[in-house]
């Protein structure tokens, strides 16, 4: 090899790195993303992409901050305080006929957790007709309707829901809401083994824990927005494999949660496939369809919950996921 042959591959070699140098050095991009409630099981893959450094590997800097009663998350989102809310269905249907400028990317969910809780001699849902039942003022407008239309049920039949399940204990008649990840496992403590009805399981549409993202947000984030969702799809893959690095997560940002009530969560999750079944057991983790999503509006029209004329493909797109098949 001359002399000058070797000063050119030198040359050659030191322009490859001044070249790869930036390229290995790009920032993450910086994602903020608030959820619907404090740290807990049902946020788990969240945090694991967070715990095993999944987001960093595609180029994300992922800030979780929890949400809670005083937090308002679509609020937050479309002040632009957050890039991503984790929200649902009807929340963000109704916020975008009311010209919200958000819309749903993807949906954690496949099955949404909430149930009605009641007492062992209940069999099914319609045995419920009549009795009293604890339901949220939130549920109004979401899965109640629902079960009216579906089981005969009467707002005679309401009683406020204080998220405590000692009322429900107290009255031997009474049912409750809740999600099949947590209260149960309350009442379960006190002596009592529930019959738990999961909505989904009895026709319910919705999905829940879905990833909402503003308009503006998605077009200049799109490639951001496409590789959290990846990401978190890998993540929740990652939990329910094993939840221990994110489990160290949530009881980091919520001490008040125990060992027991996440793995509780955890064993629910797998139990009623809510991250895995439907089409993310042939589509992917976090997918969505359009067939979904027609069969919500159908519901909501029927209970009067959405306009007539209103065309629900405007509170959604299936572009950021529809690549994304991380299977389970």
């Amino acid at each position: 090899m001359t002399e000058s042959h070797s000063a050119r591959v030198l040359l050659a070699f030191v322009c490859g790195i001044a070249f790869a140098a930036p390229a290995a050095a790009q920032p993450l991009t910086k994602l903020v993303f608030t959820t619907n409630w404090f740290a807990q099981a049902e946020h788990g893959g969240f945090y694991q992409a967070v715990a095993e450094g999944i987001y960093r590997k595609h180029k994300l800097d992922v800030e979780i901050r929890m949400g809670g009663p005083q937090v308002n998350g679509l609020q937050i989102l479309v002040a632009r305080q957050a890039d991503i809310f984790m929200g649902y269905d009807i929340q963000t249907v109704q916020a975008v006929m009311q010209e919200l400028p958000v819309m749903t990317v993807a949906a954690t969910f496949q099955k949404d957790p909430a149930a009605i809780i009641a007492h062992p001699d209940v069999k099914s849902l319609g045995d419920l007709k009549g009795r009293p039942i604890f339901i949220s003022p939130a549920s109004h407008t979401t899965f109640w309707p629902w079960l009216k239309a579906r089981y005969g049920f009467t707002d005679a039949q309401l009683r406020p829901y204080s998220f405590s399940v000692q009322p429900f204990l107290v009255d031997t008649r009474a049912a409750q809401q809740g999600y099949v990840t947590s209260e149960p496992h309350s009442v379960e403590k006190a002596g009592i083994k529930p019959s738990v009805f999961l909505l989904a399981d009895q026709g319910y549409p919705p999905y829940a824990e879905t990833i909402v993202v503003t308009r503006g947000t998605l077009a200049a984030k799109k490639g951001a927005i496409e590789r959290f969702i990846r990401a978190s799809a890998e993540g929740w893959k990652r939990y329910l494999a094993d939840p221990t690095p994110g489990n160290a997560l949530i009881k980091r940002a919520n001490p008040r949660i125990d060992d027991a009530l996440i793995a509780y969560g955890v064993a629910r999750m797998i139990e009623y496939q809510l991250v895995t079944g439907g089409d993310a057991a042939t589509q992917g983790i976090m997918t969505m369809t359009d067939a979904r999503w027609a069969k919500t509006a159908d519901f909501m029209r029927s209970v009067g919950l959405l306009k007539p004329e209103f065309d629900i493909r405007s509170a959604y797109t299936l572009d950021p996921v529809r690549n994304v098949r991380v299977l389970p």
